[in-house]
């Protein structure tokens, strides 16, 4: 197989300025792929597209943007398609966490995670869509969590977000199938990130024995799984959950 599968094609990737979402950007374009890095900051997009046009020159750029903007992401994606003239991949991973208990939660941090999380990732969508739609192929990989299909204590505004995607992918998925589009999520469990570093010890033994396969996962397992649904041996799956959790939410 090539290692460069995704020669020609597009990538739009949110929430790339760290941690997964930058290790899905480098794992595209190292497959070939022309990557839009979306983060809210811009000195985190700028960051890691330097990084992927150190590697492979004229391939990154950046784009700043905070998802949960529904006018300011048709913006940007009017933008992206005009800088690339196409979009091919979208990997909607922008995320963030206000964990508490639900008794405590208040309602911005309610809002803000949903807005976030959910709507962030539609608004990613809409701007895109047309122009998959048009060209009559595509792939929308939504990143979830085994959050969303489990649920975790103190996480009920992340855990609703995260199983939201689930249903707004097998919607979209249902629209667009007939069209040469796939949209599939792919469910992240304990993976070793900035977001996961800060848990005490305590919290982090605690998952630990929850996991099957005795390890807490890295940003390339889900590097991984999101290149295999982007490409073309993926074609005949969509509307699917793969979770990529050690085993963890079986």
């Amino acid at each position: 197989m090539s290692n460069k599968r995704f020669e020609n094609q597009v990538a739009v990737v949110t929430g790339a300025g760290r941690g997964i979402g930058e290790a899905i950007a480098k794992r595209l374009a190292a497959e070939g792929a022309k990557i839009a890095v979306v983060s809210r900051t811009e000195a985190n997009s700028a960051k890691v597209a330097e990084a992927i046009n150190a590697l492979a020159p004229d391939t990154a750029k950046p784009y700043a943007v905070d998802v949960a903007d529904f006018d300011a992401v048709q913006k940007a994606g009017d933008q992206i398609l005009a800088d690339f003239g196409r979009c091919d991949i979208l990997v909607n991973n922008a995320g963030i966490t206000r964990d508490t208990l639900a008794m405590r939660m208040s309602s911005e941090d309610w809002d803000l995670v949903l807005q976030t999380n959910l709507k962030g990732a539609f608004n990613f969508t809409r701007a895109v869509l047309r122009a998959m739609v048009k060209q009559r192929s595509g792939r929308i990989i939504n990143i979830s969590s085994v959050s969303g299909l489990m649920g975790l204590a103190g996480q009920a505004n992340y855990a609703a977000s995260k199983a939201g995607l689930i249903g707004m992918t097998k919607s979209i998925a249902r629209e667009i199938a007939s069209r040469g589009i796939t949209v599939n999520v792919v469910a992240p469990g304990f993976i070793e990130t900035d977001m996961t570093s800060v848990l005490n010890e305590e919290i982090r033994k605690g998952a630990l024995a929850q996991i099957p396969v005795s390890r807490f996962g890295s940003v390339d397992d889900i590097a991984s799984a999101v290149s295999f649904l982007s490409s073309a041996e993926a074609g005949y799956i969509s509307g699917q959950v793969l979770a990529v959790d050690g085993g963890m939410s079986m």
